[in-house]
């Protein structure tokens, strides 16, 4: 059944093949919604090339999109840039007519330092991706379902980090408990207006930014890679790793009629390693 067919869908941090953002992309689309992509497109300080979605990226997978038959835009947005949020939401609302759904799913995880030697210019980037951005779409998203009337649904793509500490992020686990603040609040004042706010709140995924974490931290613990993805799997109940598929079947479920009466929530999909 095609729960989102005449809905559009805006998601950020969706321009790369293997990300959550495009998973995402993919689901909401089998679902019948038209999908704006966005991702950063140009690289900058400290969101290199090989760490974003850049405009070459973010166009193939839109175009990937429209050749399975969805109504698809790539739009490039710095999601910490007030003017380029602005912007992006327009011509979202100008190119496929409306926004019902947002996801904000541009993050930062792949700054990673002990506490004490972590520099400003990384807590600043990965603050203003993570909490900021998502403040800044969020916002943007909500005039624009507010003014159309008829409600909408805005999920963010918090962590397990949202709700426990890990060593050595402190910016992204600060960034992700904010971000379950912010989907609160939100779900209260948006929820007279129709409009559903949630987290989602994954484990460990293996996509290309996954990966630096992967490597990192299997050199903190002087184990390969594998030796720490096996322990890592001993102890998830379910004994595997989050997929993209994993997250992006809770949004699509977040963004159908059957959740019509969900807001305000931070759902786990851990595979049990996350219970409280």
């Amino acid at each position: 059944m095609q729960t989102l067919a005449g809905k559009v869908a805006l998601i950020t941090g969706a321009g790369r093949r293997k990300g959550l953002g495009y998973a995402i992309a993919r689901r909401l689309a089998a679902d019948g919604a038209a999908i704006a992509l966005s991702d950063l497109a140009e690289p900058r300080e400290l969101m290199e090339s090989d760490r974003i979605g850049t405009r070459a990226e973010l166009e193939e997978l839109a175009a990937e999109l429209r050749a399975g038959g969805t109504r698809a835009v790539a739009i490039p947005l710095d999601v910490t840039d007030e003017t380029s949020v602005d912007a992006a939401f327009d011509a979202c609302v100008r190119e496929l007519g409306r926004l019902d759904v947002l996801v904000n799913n541009a993050g930062i995880g792949y700054l990673i330092h002990p506490l004490a030697e972590t520099p400003k210019a990384s807590w600043d980037a990965v603050m203003g991706v993570n909490l900021t951005g998502a403040f800044l779409c969020s916002r943007a998203a909500a005039r624009i379902m507010i003014r159309q009337g008829q409600g909408g649904r805005i999920v963010n793509i918090a962590s397990q980090a949202a709700k426990s500490g890990f060593p050595h992020m402190a910016a992204y686990v600060a960034s992700k408990h904010g971000l379950v603040g912010l989907t609160r609040t939100s779900a209260i004042e948006l929820g007279p207006h129709g409009v559903t706010v949630n987290a989602v709140c994954p484990n460990h995924v293996t996509t290309g930014l996954g990966a630096v974490q992967n490597e990192y931290f299997a050199r903190y613990f002087g184990q390969s890679v594998e030796e720490y993805l096996s322990a890592m799997r001993r102890s998830i109940p379910m004994r595997r790793e989050g997929l993209q598929d994993d997250t992006a079947e809770a949004v699509a479920f977040l963004c159908s009629p059957r959740a019509a009466y969900v807001t305000g929530e931070a759902m786990n999909v851990s595979g049990g390693c996350e219970m409280h």
